[in-house]
């Protein structure tokens, strides 16, 4: 292990409410029905576009519109209830103490993500920190990790990959990668384990027991 590929939205930080309030509103602006909170662990995970089509429904003509509105008010409202989880910013500050590359790659869109990231680690000098781009392919797709991987010249067979849902196991196995399951996110334990994970950790310091 050379390197670790960080998801951002239920790995690094909890996004989940500020996510859902945004969100809800879009859709209250469209006269659509709105969702709990606890069910956006479900809706997001695939970029916004395909979170935004989920939300609305049957009422797929609406779907661009709503995303507009979403990612208009959520790009000045990223931060008002997210956090990292606890031990995440102990656990990035030991693995740069040791030296090991740290990424992040997002389905969220790149501004946002560079904008979470940078707010709530900011003394953590990420290797690469890189969100869903135009012509990209989101995750699962791999082309991204791959590209990860290129950057830093390192094999992907030389990264672990820490996220919390099906589309990150499979993005990391897709890439070659070592896929790790963060159980403290936003999907269940049988979802990682369905998908491939390689191993299942409970809280982040839990991961220096497995990297020497």
């Amino acid at each position: 292990m050379r390197a670790i590929l960080f998801d951002l939205d239920g790995t690094l930080t909890n996004t989940l409410q500020d996510i859902a309030d945004a969100m809800n509103r879009a859709l209250t602006l469209h006269h659509l029905p709105v969702w709990e909170t606890d069910d956006y662990r479900y809706l997001v995970g695939n970029g916004a576009r395909v979170l935004a089509r989920r939300a609305v429904r049957d009422r797929q003509e609406l779907a661009e519109a709503v995303l507009k509105d979403y990612q208009a008010w959520y790009q000045d409202h990223a931060l008002v209830t997210t956090h990292p989880y606890a031990g995440m910013p102990e656990l990035l500050r030991e693995l740069r103490q040791r030296g090991i590359p740290l990424c992040v790659l997002s389905n969220k869109p790149d501004a946002d993500t560079r904008h979470v990231v940078a707010h709530f680690f900011p003394e953590i000098d990420f290797a690469c920190v890189r969100g869903q781009m135009p012509g990209v392919p989101v995750k699962p797709d791999p082309s991204a990790a791959l590209a990860i991987a290129e950057s830093l010249a390192i094999a992907p067979a030389d990264f672990l990959y820490l996220g919390d849902t099906a589309v990150d196991m499979t993005c990391a196995r897709a890439a070659g990668m070592h896929p790790v399951g963060v159980l403290w996110g936003f999907r269940e334990e049988k979802e990682l384990v369905d998908s491939g994970a390689e191993l299942l950790i409970r809280e982040p310091m839990e991961l220096l027991e497995h990297i020497g």
